[in-house]
């Protein structure tokens, strides 16, 4: 049975170990996964879309099912681009939700072909976010348990970390 292409987006900054849980199960469900980094001009961002995407592609490797791209624009006219039919988004809490389900409804006034399918997270990444993490990381707290190896380099690089 053909499971399709579907677009994972976000900000990724940086990229979590929650982010890799939905990407991974993703590919149970799918059979190519577009890992897009989204230019958000209304967040702060700690690193540029190129050190995101360069980030992403190291800590997954060489999976043929999988590409990370990254985008300008809107998100729809995006994954229309790519001949995708759904977009994968992952949820922690109602709070979440309320919020993504407003984006899904717009987004499929805009292009019905296009479905969102909402992917709960999965028990031990509930409170993970990339805001917590760079607390984390700004404040010489470990993070060794919330990212791969490659962000938490980076990070350790970005606020001048002695490992920890």
């Amino acid at each position: 049975m053909k499971k399709h292409v579907a677009v994972y987006p976000g900000s990724f900054d940086p990229i979590t170990n929650g982010h890799l849980d939905i990407i991974n199960r993703g590919l149970e469900v799918f059979d190519n996964l577009i890992v897009a980094v989204a230019s958000n001009s209304e967040k702060n961002a700690l690193f540029s879309i190129e050190e995101r995407v360069e980030m992403i592609s190291e800590t997954l490797g060489n999976n043929p099912r999988l590409i990370v791209d990254s985008f300008k624009g809107l998100l729809i006219d995006y994954v229309a681009r790519q001949g995708a039919r759904v977009i994968l988004r992952g949820l922690r809490a109602v709070s979440d939700f309320e919020y993504e389900f407003q984006i899904a409804q717009m987004n499929h006034s805009v292009n019905e072909q296009i479905e969102t399918l909402f992917m709960m997270t999965s028990v031990p990444y509930g409170y993970l976010s990339s805001s917590i993490v760079k607390e984390m990381a700004a404040l010489n707290g470990p993070i060794e348990p919330f990212v791969p190896p490659a962000v938490k380099a980076a990070l350790n690089r970005k606020f001048g970390r002695t490992t920890v």
